[in-house]
């Protein structure tokens, strides 16, 4: 008894409101083993005597218990104590007084019951079934609720019975959202329904089945908002999120009623949020559904807009120097995300019309929250209505501009703003149609002194137009917009200095850094009027309010650096290291969300970029905070939904629906400079080469496992981007520390490929494989490695035709139009782009094992020969044929043996309509004459004529076909130099000659040249002509591909073709006639042969 006496003194010194009395009862609870803990937390739960409040603690601090540590726990009871542990439960349920800890108890018998389904869908509870049928057709509402709850909380509950009792849960559920006394029971059995089709949402039958409900949840959604409940719309939102096509056979009544609920301002503004939440929802997980009710869409875009403008007077506004975050509960900013994702969602050709005539009466209106409003929601808009917008921009934007010089601050700010999203929306065309008007209407308005707020968003606006603008194009403004940036700094650098305000600079510094950025080397002259000004604020601006003026200007100096190179920033370098590396010692004492982290960070890669292999002296100091920052651990927690009610997204928690009541949680702050300080690491990896050895270990052992940090793409990114580069660094070590650092990687690699879920990141994380593979050569992979390669590789493969299966169907889909057309085309891309990685991994693996490899790929080859078959799209032939160019490439004569798989398939794609198929079959060719072996010669005397029809239809040379016509051309010269006996060479030759020289494909140019000089240093005569009369053609060719880069000082080939111009050089008469030939361009060129080679 005394014990019980203590654990109920724990239980209320657990709700402590004094931190050091809960952390030490929490503590002590944590000792208790599991079996006490229930048997004391259920006993409190029973005591009819004890506090509401510690009753409800033990209710959920045992549901807690539950859901965490069941294995641990629960097995380990006697069968008696299991027992015993369910009867009490059921009984506590039904003798309970207080609704509330009821409830508490049913979530506990909810999640035992979930615990206790084994893996053949047998419940092992099977009284709670009972109980929940006898419960729901009690005469006390209070059992009935009790039912509906734990349904609720766990729909799977029937488990393989569920088929089995299909019309009893039906009949159940219809008849308590039929109860005419109840409405708690309407709104309950609403929700237990909602919740049952979302555990449901694949099983297209049941869901059909009970389609029936929807107009039940409706009503029930309509009645709960008026009792203040928002619960079963939020149930609503959830099934249009995951189960949309249930709402289908009800869809114009779902529509109808959101937008009823979304226009009343009589509901709170959450409630009308919500409401709207179901269309936008809707927009992005069934567009093409939606598509066919555009005149509901419609109704509901001036609801949205009416949301935007609801803003609130604010006297103060335009002087605030902090900006908060936005209130994400404002309905203005609800309705300003509406727009935009509803716009994504369903294309601009349908809301683009809808919206047009709103904004342009909203611009008009004298009131200046609708002409903010207006401008906010063409802002919005941009990226999903880009293609129709584009058609009109220039309309758009003359009228935006005069909303430049409106008389209220705040629509000078959203015009602004719509200024700054077209320049991301539209680059580069924006910036080129429209350079002139905007940069001298920012400058103005960036001069408005009385309202810094204004001033600041002109200059954010005027980074987002320099990001993206050509280089060319701001040249001639860079005096003035120099000058004006100049001017503001200084006046704004005397105010910081007076008053502390800093937003404007703040935003100045980063325009600074922009234009140089995108000026580069034009920034040199005006170098030196903004470099001491910089550097006076990172060494003066130490106050914590400062913390991202010296950040951003960090920032500024580091890409001034970058535009005006080494020789121009070299007398400041070491001085701006210093400044850096000043605030780096005080680096221990940043908080993790210092803004001047992730901006030294970056800084210090720019640096490196600048001063290349002198910046190794610094690497001791920058390293330790680099590394601390790529190793930081996000604070995570797996929560049951009820729990995560009490953490608010608001203290940076994100949070990720597992379903089953269960969701994943995790504290973002950190993120982005984790991912920043690990592409940083790259960046030195790559920039430092073997400089950077002495921290290869430390770098490899903290990327590896960053391979499966899922919470954040660019980690894993560059974790895969740095593996070959590691191994590049550590070469200087030798071959065995080489081969143990590829060893820590391999497993991890190849495993990343099996499992990584985001299409990006697995291209990267394959690109970096198979470049490891080149680097490393034969014998870096052992069997397990081969085994588990190949498994995963043919998944991939097995997966591409099933997507392209699944896309097929799709087309069928009655909802299927144009915009799902374009989707479809968009997945197809992406699948394409890992087959080419597969296609990169084979290649590296071919290249370093040659023929030694073949039995291993045996297990690939059936579906290889699947991607060539005719019936196949484009790209699956020409990937391929690829794969099996590098089969004969690099595994003849052996590569014979597969020919009868491949041979027709190549000989008929010489001809095929795409060409990016004819240039894979015409690269076969030419490997087959080069390394195929004696067994392919038929195969040229047929591909030839083929190749040279290729080559002489008229439009061979058009862009989208001169790479597979080159890749003829040189396909017929290796023939010829290779397999000379397989065709007529003095018929060829003549004709070849006059296809030379190759511009495009700068690999193919070299063999072509390389043959061309075995044939003049033999003397061909038919090369060479009659008493050398075809040398000036010669020169001509040779010119053309020196001017073309086809050929480079270093390589062989052009000390070869050099030899040959010399050669002519010593003879008078021959080379005058050679050299008059030539123009100026193609003159310059020999010469630069001549000097070079």
């Amino acid at each position: 008894m005394a014990e019980q006496q203590q654990f109920y003194l724990l239980l209320s010194n657990l709700m402590s409101p004094d931190n050091t009395v809960r952390k030490q009862s929490e503590e002590t609870y944590d000792t208790i083993p599991g079996p006490t803990k229930i048997s004391f937390l259920l006993q409190v739960i029973r005591d009819a005597s004890a506090a509401e409040e510690v009753k409800q603690m033990a209710a959920v601090l045992l549901r807690r218990l539950l859901s965490s540590s069941f294995e641990e726990v629960y097995p380990s009871l006697t069968i008696d104590v299991q027992t015993a542990i369910k009867t009490e439960l059921l009984a506590g349920i039904q003798s309970e007084i207080s609704s509330n800890i009821r409830k508490k108890v049913c979530d506990i018998a909810a999640e035992l019951s979930r615990n206790l389904i084994d893996d053949d869908g047998n419940n092992q509870w099977p009284e709670i079934l009972k109980f929940l049928f006898d419960s729901v057709n009690s005469q006390d509402v209070g059992l009935r609720e009790a039912a509906l709850h734990i349904f609720w909380n766990f729909p799977g509950i029937f488990g393989n019975q569920q088929q089995h009792y299909m019309e009893v849960i039906k009949r159940m559920l219809v008849q308590c959202m039929q109860d005419q006394e109840n409405p708690q029971i309407r709104t309950l059995a609403a929700r237990a329904a909602a919740s049952f089709i979302l555990s449901n949402e694949s099983n297209t039958a049941l869901l059909k089945h009970f389609s029936d409900l929807l107009p039940g949840i409706l009503q029930a959604v309509n009645e709960s908002c008026y009792r203040g409940d928002d619960s079963v719309l939020k149930s609503l939102v959830e099934i249009a999120d995951t189960a949309p096509k249930y709402l289908r056979p009800n869809l114009e009544a779902t529509l109808q009623l959101s937008l009823k609920l979304c226009a009343d301002t009589n509901l709170t503004n959450m409630q009308r949020q919500l409401a709207l939440e179901v269309i936008v929802t809707l927009s992005e997980t069934a567009a093409a559904m939606l598509r066919k009710h555009t005149n509901i869409v419609a109704q509901s875009v001036p609801q949205m807009l009416s949301m935007m403008v609801d803003l609130e007077e604010d006297e103060e506004w335009a002087m605030a120097d902090e900006l908060e975050d936005d209130d994400f509960d404002s309905n203005a900013v609800a309705g300003e995300s509406a727009l935009d994702r509803i716009a994504c969602g369903l294309g601009g050709k349908i809301v683009l019309p809808m919206i047009k005539q709103h904004i342009m009466q909203m611009l008009q209106n004298p009131d200046w929250k609708y002409r903010h409003a207006g401008l906010m929601a063409l802002s919005a808009i941009g990226e999903g209505c880009h293609q129709q917008m584009e058609a009109i921009l220039a309309e758009i934007v003359s009228f935006v501009l005069l909303f430049c010089q409106d008389p209220h601050p705040r629509v000078r700010y959203a015009a602004c703003n719509a200024i700054g999203q077209m320049a991301t929306d539209f680059a580069p065309t924006f910036q080129k149609k429209f350079h002139d008007k905007v940069i001298s209407a920012l400058l103005q308005t960036m001069e408005d002194q009385s309202n810094p707020r204004v001033q600041a968003h002109a200059a954010a606006a005027l980074i987002n137009f320099t990001e993206d603008c050509p280089k060319t194009l701001l040249i001639p403004y860079l005096d003035s917009l120099v000058q004006h940036l100049h001017v503001i700094m200084v006046a704004k650098l005397q105010e910081l200095i007076q008053k502390g305000t800093k937003l404007v600079l703040e935003q100045v510094v980063t325009s600074i850094a922009s234009v140089a950025d995108t000026a580069e080397e034009k920034f040199v002259p005006y170098y030196d009027l903004f470099m001491p000004s910089l550097k006076h604020i990172v060494e003066n601006a130490v106050q914590k309010e400062l913390r991202l003026l010296r950040g951003k200007t960090i920032e500024c100096i580091s890409l001034i650096g970058l535009a005006v190179g080494k020789e121009k920033f070299m007398p400041d370098a070491s001085a701006v290291m210093q400044l850096l590396l000043k605030t780096q010692t005080d680096f221990n004492d940043l908080e993790d969300d210092d803004p001047q982290i992730s901006y030294m960070i970056s800084a210090w890669a720019r640096m490196c970029k600048i001063l290349g292999k002198e910046f190794q002296q610094y690497l001791p100091v920058v390293m330790g905070p680099l590394m601390k920052t790529a190793s930081i651990k996000p604070e995570v927690a797996l929560l049951d939904t009820q729990d995560m009610e009490n953490m608010s997204e608001d203290d940076g928690w994100e949070f990720v629906n597992l379903g089953d009541q269960q969701s994943f949680g995790i504290k973002t702050a950190g993120l982005e400079e984790k991912a920043t300080a690990c592409q940083m690491l790259v960046c030195y990896a790559k920039e430092l080469k073997e400089g950077f050895v002495e921290y290869t270990e430390q770098v490899v052992k903290l990327m590896v496992p960053l391979l499966k940090f899922y919470f954040h793409d660019g980690v894993r990114v560059a974790a895969a981007e740095s593996m070959p580069l590691l191994l590049e660094c550590a070469r200087v070590r030798g071959p065995e520390y080489l081969t143990q650092m590829w060893h820590f990687m391999c497993d991890a690699l190849i495993k990343s490929i099996g499992t990584e879920p985001d299409s990006d990141v697995l291209s990267e994380i394959m690109h970096s494989f198979a470049k490891c593979i080149e680097l490393m050569g034969d014998g870096c992979l052992n069997n397990e490695h081969f085994e588990e390669l190949g498994g995963i590789l043919k998944s991939k493969l097995e997966e591409h035709f099933k997507n392209q299966e699944v896309r097929q169907a799709k087309r069928q889909d009655e909802d299927y139009d144009e915009q799902v057309e374009e989707t479809l085309q968009d997945e197809d891309d992406n699948d394409v782009y890992i087959l080419t990685k597969v296609s990169d991994i084979l290649h590296s693996i071919f290249s370093s094992y040659r023929e030694k490899v073949l039995p291993w790929f045996e297990q690939l080859l059936q579906l290889i020969v699947n991607l060539i078959c005719p019936h196949r799209p484009w790209a699956d032939r020409q990937w391929g044929l690829c794969i099996f160019d590098d089969v004969v490439e690099h595994c003849s004569p052996t590569s014979f043996k597969y020919a009868e798989y491949f041979l027709r398939p190549m000989m008929q794609a010489l001809c095929d309509t795409s060409p990016e198929v004819r240039q894979a079959a015409a690269y076969g060719v030419g490997v087959m004459a080069q390394f195929g072996g004696e067994n392919y010669r038929p195969a040229f005397t047929e591909a030839v004529p083929l190749l040279v029809g290729v080559i002489q239809s008229p439009d061979s040379r058009a862009k989208e076909n001169v790479n597979a016509t080159e890749n003829c051309i040189s396909a017929v010269g290796k023939v010829m130099k290779y397999r000379p006996e397989c065709v007529n060479v003095n018929e060829v030759l003549p004709h070849w000659l006059s296809w030379l020289p190759l511009n495009e494909d700068k690999e193919e140019a070299v063999h072509t040249f390389n043959y061309l000089c075995d044939l003049i240093e033999s003397n061909n005569p038919i090369v060479l002509g009659p008493e050398n009369t075809n040398l000036p053609k010669i020169f001509i060719i040779i010119a053309d591909g020196v001017a073309n880069e086809s050929i480079k000082g270093e390589d062989g080939c052009s000390k070869r073709l050099a030899n040959v111009i010399r050669q002519v050089q010593v003879s008078g008469g021959l080379w005058t006639q050679c050299v008059s030939a030539l123009n100026e361009t193609q003159q310059k060129a020999i010469q630069d042969l001549l000097n070079t080679a």
